[in-house]
């Protein structure tokens, strides 16, 4: 479908202020909500959602279905009164990083605090009908089998489920199901209850939002992390060995990003399997998404119509080949199970082919444009003029630098690369903007409001006449990462109205009820 001409803004919300050492769901996610507001945007970009590993990367989730625990509010439990005040006492502090290991432990603590609490019967009866309601719901979808992955993995202290000891419990046999049911009962509770309170926090915002004509644009990570509740539930599904390793592992062989590709090491598709099941799986995992956002960004779409395949043992992506995808196959069952219109955006940047292309155009789908790769050696694809309206043009993507990284390129992420180049393309860029580059990161944000695309995306960094260090992600570098967040000072003093101008000028106003821009497949 072709989405509505509007602007919308970038950031996870771990990356707001405030919390208790990591951005989440409470009361800056409605000041954020109320900034967007005011500046006339009519998208909130998010990253995927779900439960993060050691890395903390929301590409490599525990589930595609589950919430991140450490995005729950705790001052609404304390609203809620399973917390006293005196709970909080002691949190990790907030800063310009966010501390996922402390605010992790802290947080668990009083998650934990608030269980008891609520079995205690402090909670109020119309909670505990809400989680029993919660719980019958999803259960046969997709709680029950995250929260006994969850419980068993902590009993095995974090060790990977391809590692566990007890084989009934690794491969998911009905006997270990029944058996670690019963040994792990209340763990298992825990983990139900903390997708209940993240999933009561986030539809109130998604309401909230909703009042304010803000339409909520998620992310699904094309493949899932292996040491995931998904890949654990139905092994069949993905190409494992019989200990339940990943027979070859996804990747992209060497981009813009890395002179040696990104190994990414998940497991691949079974896809064989997948079809002759009627690609059900991949129909709950994006019918499950968009009960949660109004629109989606399928990330590395081109590995649906051929991905990149490397063998077990490779350290770099250098060696692989391309194999072919499920290609059409799987947007017919999309549109017949959600509807011709599907809400998607396409995420097809890097090695894109003739049969990539055709994929996207001849399903509706709009493409990423993005400004940061407009001005090398022929990428004139990622120059405004060549757009179609059907398009949504990125400043930079979480994985880019901020813009004025990008423009200054100095520091660590610019000293393999030829200077002469890098030079090159900021003339470019000042030429072709018909400006000296003072105006950076604003300049790259009026080209991109400017432009014929339906939707012009721009990192909160951008808007914040941010540097370098607020970068979000590396792409290829696992430590680190994820980390920056909004100051409340930053927040406070945003210029909401120079981006109004823009909004406005170019007219990207939100005009219309999010609910009746955006297609929701919920009502199929």
């Amino acid at each position: 479908m072709a989405f509505p001409r509007l602007a919308g803004v970038i950031l996870h919300p771990t990356s707001l202020p405030g919390g208790h050492g990591v951005g989440d769901l409470g009361r800056s996610a409605r000041e954020f909500a109320d900034f967007l507001h005011k500046a006339g945007i009519g998208i909130w970009q998010v990253l995927p959602l779900g439960p993060t590993g050691a890395a903390n990367s929301p590409y490599q989730t525990t589930s595609s279905y589950a919430g991140n625990p450490l995005l729950i509010s705790l001052d609404n439990l304390v609203e809620l009164e399973l917390l006293e005040p005196q709970d909080l006492y002691n949190a990790p502090q907030n800063g310009k990083y966010a501390d996922f290991d402390h605010a992790r432990d802290f947080k668990e603590h009083a998650l934990r605090k608030a269980l008891d609490r609520f079995q205690d019967a402090r909670g109020s009866a119309e909670l505990a009908r809400e989680f029993e309601l919660f719980c019958k719901l999803y259960d046969g979808e997709w709680l029950d089998n995250f929260a006994l992955f969850m419980a068993i993995k902590d009993f095995y202290k974090g060790t990977p489920w391809y590692e566990w000891k007890d084989l009934e419990a690794r491969r998911h046999t009905p006997e270990g199901v029944e058996k670690y049911h019963k040994i792990l009962s209340h763990e298992v509770r825990y983990h139900k209850f903390c997708q209940f309170l993240f999933f009561r926090q986030w539809m109130d915002l998604k309401r909230y939002l909703a009042n304010k004509n803000i339409t909520l644009m998620g992310d699904v990570p094309i493949y899932c992390a292996h040491d995931s509740a998904d890949i654990w539930g139905e092994p069949e599904f993905f190409m494992l060995d019989e200990d339940g390793r990943a027979e070859f592992q996804a990747g992209v062989p060497p981009d813009y990003f890395s002179a040696t590709g990104q190994l990414w090491g998940n497991p691949l598709y079974n896809w064989k399997t997948l079809a002759d099941d009627g690609y059900r799986w991949w129909v709950r995992r994006v019918k499950a998404t968009l009960a949660m956002v109004d629109m989606l960004r399928i990330d590395h779409f081109r590995g649906f119509q051929a991905y990149w395949a490397v063998d077990k043992g490779e350290e770099t992506a250098i060696k692989g080949r391309w194999v072919e995808g499920p290609g059409q196959a799987l947007f017919d069952v999309f549109k017949r199970e959600l509807g011709d219109t599907l809400p998607i955006l396409a995420e097809d940047l890097g090695v894109i082919t003739p049969a990539v292309d055709r994929l996207r155009l001849d399903n509706g789908l709009p493409g990423m444009k993005v400004l940061h790769f407009a001005f090398s050696d022929g990428a004139e694809a990622y120059l405004p003029h060549t757009y179609e309206s059907n398009t949504v043009c990125y400043v930079a993507t979480h994985d880019n630098d901020t813009t004025l990284g990008w423009y200054n390129a100095e520091g660590p992420d610019y000293e393999h690369m030829d200077r002469g180049g890098l030079e090159a393309e900021r003339d470019k860029a000042r030429r072709y903007l018909g400006r000296d580059g003072s105006g950076m990161p604003w300049d790259l944000m009026r080209l991109a409001f400017g432009s014929v695309a339906n939707t012009a995306m721009v990192l909160m960094q951008d808007i914040l006449f941010l540097d370098n260090s607020c970068r979000m992600n590396r792409p290829g570098l696992g430590e680190n990462q994820w980390r920056w967040r909004l100051l409340p000072d930053q927040l406070r003093d945003a210029p909401w109205g120079g981006v109004r101008e823009l909004v406005y000028l170019f007219g990207r106003e939100p005009d219309k009820p999010a609910k009746e821009t955006i297609h929701d497949v919920r009502t199929q």
